[in-house]
């Protein structure tokens, strides 16, 4: 296809997907009341009895639900949206990268699901608890919805990518850009620059939070080390390919040699 008509195929795949999610946030807005007592559980457990988050903006409350919506939209679209996806970049592909496909998205989805569950039930309440340690008699602590569902947002977020690590790693190993020997080796470094990360976006300077935060990236680097010893080539693999390709070379130099005192001769001719 020429340049305007993949354009028109991006568009038409475009509209495909946001109609898909505006249907996905029509029907997550029938539960969004559901959907809300699931995010703020973390929040109103740290609260006391009878209490709530509070709005002080008229449309905050309504901001909120849509977003809820929103998110609920893209989580029912999301296999539809990346079919769509799929679609778009499957005729330019080989066979055997289409082959790559099944791993792709097995690792993708359970690296989300991982992500987000972590962030619901350890990261997320780890940091409520922190902030809730400084409720006092002169500070009371009544969280804003806004504040508390974007907090929330950004961590859940956070970690999703965090767990895409193993996925970002498959397909380096399949392209030779790293390998098991290679991650193990600076195995070190990478903890340490997990914790100074973790101190760094850790709010606050206990070692158990900052353990919170930091365990998750060491274990999904580990994972990336399984990973990529299982699909990365073996040298026994590397061989014949190194064989073929100086034999390659070897031919192409003669062919070269030989057009050479071809025209040589006709020169002297």
């Amino acid at each position: 296809m020429g340049f305007l008509e993949h354009l028109d195929e991006l568009r038409d795949r475009l509209i495909r997907s946001c109609i898909a999610i505006g249907v996905g946030m029509l029907v997550a807005y029938v539960f969004v009341e559901r959907i809300a007592d699931f995010v703020l559980a973390p929040t109103l457990r740290m609260l006391p009895p009878g209490a709530g988050l509070i709005y002080i903006k008229p449309g905050e409350g309504f901001s909120f639900h849509l977003d809820l919506a929103l998110m609920g939209g893209v989580v029912l679209a999301a296999p539809f949206v990346a079919y769509q996806v799929w679609r778009f970049i499957a005729p330019g592909l080989y066979a055997t990268e289409k082959k790559f496909v099944v791993p792709f998205v097995v690792l993708t989805t359970i690296g989300t699901l991982g992500g987000a569950a972590f962030s619901h039930y350890l990261l997320f309440p780890a940091m409520i608890a922190f902030f809730r340690t400084f409720d006092s008699p002169r500070m009371r602590f009544v969280p804003r919805v806004e504040d508390t569902f974007e907090l929330y947002k950004n961590t859940l977020l956070g970690m999703v990518a965090v767990f895409q690590i193993p996925t970002l790693v498959f397909f380096l190993a399949r392209m030779r850009l790293v390998t098991a020997r290679f991650l193990w080796r600076n195995i070190k470094y990478a903890i340490l620059i997990t914790f100074i990360v973790a101190a760094v976006l850790t709010p606050s300077a206990d070692p158990w939070n900052q353990t919170v935060f930091a365990a998750p990236m060491i274990a999904m680097y580990l994972i990336s080390i399984g990973i990529a010893w299982i699909v990365g080539p073996r040298r026994g693999k590397e061989a014949p390919a190194t064989t073929d390709s100086h034999k390659l070379r070897l031919v192409f130099a003669a062919t070269v040699i030989d057009q050479a005192r071809r025209r040589d001769r006709r020169t002297r001719i």
